[in-house]
């Protein structure tokens, strides 16, 4: 909601990878980091020769385990650690993909990111259930298509709502 003032979720868009009974792991793709991708690469000791994906963005995936990374990325192929999160979009955790990347193997459209946001049992429940979220279903274009300062905006209105006509807060009816 427009009224969160958490700066690691304040207009920020959270891709739901995982949630079940021990809680929910989410990974934001909206906060780019200071890093690019050949920063990655560089402290894996993966050799990228192609400077303009060195240069793309790594994105802060959310305040929890900031050393941990993930790559969303379209369902074109697997690797060993790939699970599908959404239609169309798929995350893995393996090092085995950002080898794929670098040597210019990788999946069609990728997002890298570092940390997560994550949620204990039930926790995630209350916080919508008290309107701090707005929902949406996940959307690949959103995440691989639309520049960075575009998503909220896009994933706002796909409700079908005008995003200054929000209050603040939300209420319950």
């Amino acid at each position: 909601m427009p009224g969160m003032e958490d700066p690691n979720f304040m207009r920020g868009v959270t891709l739901l990878c995982q949630h079940n009974e021990e809680g929910a792991l989410g990974i934001t793709v909206n906060r780019q980091s200071e890093y690019v991708l050949e920063d990655v690469l560089e402290q894996l000791s993966i050799e990228c020769d192609d400077p303009e994906l060195g240069g793309m963005p790594v994105y802060t995936g959310g305040p929890v385990h900031p050393e941990r990374g993930f790559v969303l990325h379209s369902r074109d192929r697997s690797w060993e650690a790939t699970v599908e999160v959404g239609d169309g979009i798929c995350v893995t955790t393996s090092r085995d993909v950002l080898e794929a990347i670098a040597a210019g193997e990788g999946p069609e459209k990728f997002l890298v990111a570092l940390g997560y946001s994550g949620w204990e049992s039930g926790q995630l429940e209350n916080e919508m259930r008290e309107n701090a979220w707005l929902s949406v279903m996940a959307s690949a274009d959103i995440i691989f298509d639309l520049p960075v300062d575009e998503r909220w905006e896009r994933a706002v209105a796909r409700l079908g709502i005008d995003v200054s006509s929000l209050q603040p807060a939300g209420g319950h009816a």
